[in-house]
């Protein structure tokens, strides 16, 4: 399928959810939505593995026959099921029965069947509770079938639900049935719901210019960028994953089989939800990632909460877009706390150092992180200025990068991406002023390829360009008391142009010649009409 189809695609999936949402809240549709992608991608896969599986005994259906031909091999062969499941978990890693395949869901949907909210219900709980080995409870907690939203009675309910996957079926039909093309189509919805509900909404995805400039830095040689991407990471870390788009863009540098194994946090269930499906929609497989409900700045995941050194989580990467200036409650208990105890706390009212220091805590000592953040962080003095300042003297903040505003969904300041290492090779602070690099778009700004390729390739080589980029020793830092405020660094501000006064004098004195004897020659024709002259000052006549 073509990048030009897929794009085809996402926009009649999206035309789909605009036209059927009706009243309903976007954020609302959204979770219907993407749950059935969902399901059409689980079933697409799982049937497809089933007819290899199968071979010659997957069973060919009549033309005009709608039912899934899995059924027909579950009602034939009984006993033979619980072997063939056992197979196919380890396979695909996961068990659909028939009845909850997307091709009997729509068929469903299309005859109006009144038992397919039922069927669903039983669907989305065998998922959560059966289909995978890992445990994906509450993966559609926030899917409520019986939502007055979707109507008023069951009846009405089940006949919404028929509508909405009865048009997402016709919508799809002409598609492939890729894995990549549906990944692709959901990532596209989620950033189309996350453009169109509103800037608290938006907090949950990052625009993929700013992954993929993310992503660029933490796939390069750590110590060498020059020499250029790594062939594996070994363990990814996102504590404030969102829908996961940023840790998929980290795969999509080094290809399905460059990481390791994912790690991601995310605080609010929706988007925890969403996350998971994500990175299954990829064909990323459950035992290949891990994703956690919880809050980073607790620090509530055991698994990140090892206090034996040996078993402690070091990752290759650390990536993130955490809430921007985010009120926290930091407390006497979390100033001992082994993240901030070296560093100090950040001040209430902007826990950006806090999310900062989390992630740095669980960077490997060869690892690259680099983490989204208000300018506030460069410049903002107590307690975060002490931060800095450590982070600084312990050679810790390689590259400053200086953004656009507006790029984002959630606010319109500008931000920057610190990248940080354990251990440095260069003894300066690299600083990119990107701010001006951008295409004006009618309510965000966006980056194009140009402009992340050109922020990448400079920090990749080091590059010093004027009013761009430039290397900063450590020296010239101190003498700023750490203040890491781009501007003073890399300025874009153009100089004034320098005016010559004595030639300007100079043209000034020759026009007001010409003028007067313009003027003079002017007043010989008045005369000689015998109309009166122009009046003209007598010293300029001698003058000139």
């Amino acid at each position: 399928m073509t990048e030009n189809d897929q794009k085809q695609l996402g926009a009649t999936l999206w035309a789909i959810a605009d036209q059927l949402r009706g009243a309903m809240n976007a954020d609302d549709f959204r979770d219907y939505m993407l749950s059935f992608l969902f399901l059409r991608y689980l079933s697409d896969n799982y049937e497809n593995a089933a007819k290899k599986e199968l071979g010659k005994d997957y069973p060919k259906l009549e033309a005009g026959d709608k039912r899934a031909p899995l059924a027909l091999w579950y009602a034939a062969n009984a006993k033979d099921v619980a072997d063939f499941e056992k197979q196919m978990r380890r396979k695909v890693h996961y068990v659909i029965e028939p009845a909850h395949l997307w091709s009997s869901i729509a068929e469903q949907a299309r005859t109006q069947d009144n038992e397919l909210l039922n069927t669903l219900q039983q669907g989305f709980s065998y998922i959560e509770n059966q289909s995978f080995e890992n445990n994906f409870q509450g993966l559609f907690s926030e899917i409520n079938l019986n939502s007055e939203k979707l109507g008023k009675n069951y009846a009405a309910r089940n006949a919404k639900l028929c509508t909405i996957i009865t048009k997402i079926a016709e919508g799809i039909a002409d598609f492939s049935t890729d894995s990549d093309v549906l990944g692709d189509a959901y990532e596209y919805l989620i950033g189309q719901f996350a453009a169109g509900s509103g800037k608290k909404a938006g907090e949950f995805y990052t625009p993929q210019e700013i992954s993929t400039i993310l992503s660029g830095i933490v796939t390069l040689d750590s110590q060498n960028p020059a020499s250029g991407k790594k062939k594996k990471l070994r363990k990814v870390l996102d504590f404030a994953c969102g829908s996961g788009s940023l840790l998929l863009n980290v795969r999509n540098q080094l290809g399905a089989r460059g990481i390791g194994k994912f790690y991601g946090q995310e605080k609010n269930i929706t988007t925890y939800n969403l996350a998971r499906m994500n990175m299954l929609l990829h064909g990323v497989r459950d035992s290949e990632f891990e994703i956690h409900h919880g809050d980073s700045l607790l620090n509530d995941w055991d698994t990140l909460n090892e206090m034996n050194p040996a078993k402690k989580l070091e990752c290759d990467a650390v990536v993130a877009n955490p809430p921007f200036s985010y009120r926290w409650q930091p407390n006497e208990a979390l100033g001992e706390d082994f993240r901030f105890k070296s560093y100090g706390l950040a001040p209430k009212s902007a826990a950006d150092f806090a999310f900062l220091l989390h992630g740095f805590h669980f960077l490997g000592d060869e690892g690259v992180m680099a983490i989204i953040l208000p300018h506030g962080v460069l410049f903002r003095g107590g307690a975060e200025a002490r931060i800095r300042t450590k982070l600084l003297k312990d050679s810790n903040i390689d590259t400053v990068i200086g953004l656009p505003a507006n790029l984002f969904f959630s606010t319109g300041i500008p931000v920057c991406i610190l990248v940080l290492k354990k251990c440095m090779k260069f003894d300066d602070v690299l600083f990119i002023n990107a701010s001006e690099g951008f295409a004006k778009g009618k309510r965000q700004n966006r980056l194009l390829p140009e402009h992340t390729d050109k922020i990448i390739d400079t920090y990749q080589y080091r590059k010093e360009e004027e009013r761009f980029s430039r290397r900063v020793s450590m020296k010239e830092i101190e003498k700023n008391d750490y203040n890491l405020n781009i501007s003073r660094y890399v300025s874009t501000a153009r100089p004034d142009k320098k005016i010559a006064l004595q030639e300007v004098n100079d043209e000034l004195v020759e026009l007001e010649k010409e003028i007067v004897s313009a003027t003079i020659r002017h007043n010989e024709f008045l005369d000689k009409l015998g109309l009166p002259p122009l009046p003209i000052d007598k010293k300029k006549i001698d003058a000139s």
